[in-house]
């Protein structure tokens, strides 16, 4: 039985497997977003959760417990820097897993991962939702487009000949 056996192996040694989850864990924190298999995107998840949780205290304890899972300082630098401010409000679940479909080479389920603060397209657009019609009413009025005043646009020669004249005492003839 498998009891307490929840760890997923990935087919390698345990140190191989440690290797490649802190490299995984310091090119997300570095680049915001990696393409990779769903399972190690799984596997990932976490132990890069609780760094990003560790690193909204900066403190000396929580650095060298980053650095002894990343093993990178310009990695631990970015996450204590620019993620762990930027994160400080949300209560957990930082990262985001979306499913690309399978890879043409050996059909395995690929995936992008993203830390869930940095994606702009997302965060960038904020659509407002329209409001629900109905097909019950006989026809919807239309609104009678409404035209904005015109503004008084002066030429900027005008302007210049009045700062001429004043400042030279000559009047115009």
């Amino acid at each position: 039985m498998r009891h307490n056996r929840k760890i997923n192996h990935l087919g390698r040694t345990s140190s191989h497997r440690e290797a490649m989850l802190s490299n995984m864990a310091a090119s997300l924190i570095l680049h915001k977003r990696i393409t990779t298999t769903v399972a190690k995107a799984k596997a990932l998840r976490p132990l890069v959760e609780p760094l990003i949780n560790r690193s909204k205290e900066d403190s000396t304890h929580s650095r060298r417990m980053a650095f002894r899972m990343l093993q990178n300082k310009y990695a631990a630098t970015e996450l204590f820097r620019v993620v762990g401010p930027k994160t400080s409000d949300r209560p957990g679940g930082y990262t985001r897993i979306i499913k690309l479909g399978k890879r043409l080479g050996d059909s395995a389920e690929m995936c992008i991962m993203e830390l869930v603060d940095f994606n702009e397209n997302l965060l960038g657009k904020k659509t407002v939702k329209k409001a629900k019609s109905t097909r019950r009413g006989s026809g919807k009025k239309a609104a009678a487009p409404v035209e904005a005043p015109a503004a008084k646009v002066e030429t900027p020669e005008a302007p210049a000949e009045e700062n001429q004249t004043e400042k030279s005492g000559v009047k115009p003839v």
